[in-house]
């Protein structure tokens, strides 16, 4: 996960709406189901999908008041917690 794409991508939702990322989220999750994609693709195409679900979770603690920065810190603290388990 990359922190200034989901920063971006949590922007994006503030100006437009949450449903255009789970519709490309349903859409990037149809393609990586071809058959002939390389795994260098659809590596490509799961981190796109991670920023995504990542921006949506920051989105809800900045909706539940939380600071976007403090929203940005809290959420990639448990990504790196998860990772560290």
């Amino acid at each position: 996960m990359k922190l200034p794409i989901i920063k971006k991508l949590t922007n994006f939702i503030e100006e437009k709406d949450a449903d255009f990322v789970h519709e490309t989220i349903e859409t990037l999750e149809m393609l990586s189901e071809i058959p002939s994609l390389k795994d260098e693709e659809l590596d490509v195409i799961g981190e796109l999908i991670s920023n995504m679900y990542g921006a949506i979770e920051v989105q809800k603690l900045i909706d539940e008041g939380t600071p976007q920065k403090d929203a940005l810190n809290q959420f990639m603290q448990r990504v790196m917690g998860s990772i560290d388990k």
